[in-house]
């Protein structure tokens, strides 16, 4: 039985997590970022030609396309350092305010219960299969 202290064991199913990327897909990421902001510096100066030359509309994406590129910066940045954020919050230990301890308590109680019963009702039902 786990107690309210006790570290919830790590899904088997969930890939490593907190390595950064390395090799070919480090380098397919940084080119990926290099195009875009080529794009987004070409888009720019194109707008800016096209803004100081009279359209109005232009000056709109004269601000538009830097936003972009510090988007796909920050987009960059997340995917090369992957699940940074979640390693950070595991190495947190996780604290029940002691008010709540007695709810903890029942919640996991009530788990267990129901639990169980689920796998009465299976042995129960695999018993009263016919077998061949």
């Amino acid at each position: 039985m786990r107690g309210v202290d006790s570290p919830v064991p790590p899904d088997p199913v969930q890939p490593q997590q907190g390595k950064r990327l390395t090799g070919s897909e480090a380098v397919r990421l940084h080119l990926t970022l290099a195009g875009a902001l080529l794009l987004c510096a070409g888009a720019f100066w194109f707008e800016v030609r096209r803004a100081l030359g009279g359209n109005e509309l232009s000056w709109a994406y004269v601000f538009e396309w830097p936003l972009f590129a510090v988007f796909a910066c920050y987009m960059w940045w997340n995917l090369l350092h992957r699940n940074r954020r979640a390693r950070n919050a595991r190495a947190k230990p996780k604290v029940v305010a002691p008010e709540h301890v007695e709810m903890l308590k029942a919640w996991q109680d009530h788990q267990r219960a129901l639990a169980a019963a689920e796998n009465d009702a299976r042995q129960a039902q695999s018993e009263s299969e016919p077998k061949p």
